[in-house]
């Protein structure tokens, strides 16, 4: 019988490695203030920008709720934004003003929110994500160029792995007072429904003087945030 390994690789179909939910060692590994442990003195977390970045500061909390419109206490969720001008800063450096990337998670304490601390981002063009570091759209096609001149409203990409959920899940996070950005957005108005739109806008607050958005992530039932399938 001929084994599976003596197969020219071009002759083998390479299959998706199996997925698997997420653990108690996500928080252990990745959000070590969540999960009560002392912190390392370089940490991907929840603060994304500094005082001295550009643009405007602000917080964002929200919960994650699951089916049964419970707490899920020990979720993950990891955020990629563009910066206050629209432009998505590729490199992470601690040092930097402001990342793009950032991680926060649920907790069993303060009543199991997550937040993250960033400024607001600029509004992003649908194909030309940053000519700086290589627009992936063709100037000489017509229909290319029409697209790329389309603008995305002010959002931030959120992912978000958890228990039970095999597949992470990938949302996005608009802002309620973008109301004009919102209607113009190419991706949020694919979603027909206004209802289900809904479920991607954050809610603007204002605590302490500070302003702040609340986004709440519902993963199944009633109201159930708008997932993608990028």
């Amino acid at each position: 019988m001929k084994q599976p390994n003596s197969q020219p690789t071009s002759e083998l179909m390479l299959r998706e490695t199996a997925s698997q939910t997420a653990g108690p060692y996500v928080h252990i590994g990745l959000a070590l203030a969540a999960a009560g442990n002392p912190t390392r003195d370089e940490e991907i977390w929840n603060g994304m920008a500094r005082p001295e970045a550009e643009g405007e500061h602000i917080e964002i909390v929200g919960t994650v709720i699951d089916g049964n419109g419970d707490l899920v206490r020990d979720a993950f969720l990891e955020a990629w934004q563009a910066d206050s001008k629209g432009v998505y800063q590729r490199e992470y450096d601690l040092e930097k003003p402001f990342n793009s990337f950032g991680r926060t998670a649920t907790t069993f304490e303060h009543g199991s929110e997550w937040t993250l601390r960033t400024v607001k981002p600029g509004r992003v063009r649908v194909d030309g994500i940053d000519e700086a570091h290589g627009a992936i759209d063709d100037k000489e096609n017509d229909l290319a160029s029409a697209r790329s001149a389309l603008l995305m409203a002010p959002h931030i990409n959120l992912t978000l792995f958890a228990r039970g959920i095999n597949i992470h899940l990938q949302t996005r996070l608009y802002f309620e007072d973008e109301a004009e950005a919102n209607a113009e957005c190419p991706v949020l108005s694919r979603i027909e429904s206004p209802a289900r739109r809904q479920t991607l806008i954050a809610r603007r607050e204002e605590v302490d003087g500070k302003v702040r958005y609340r986004f709440d992530i519902r993963l199944q039932g009633e109201g159930e945030t708008v997932f993608f399938d990028f």
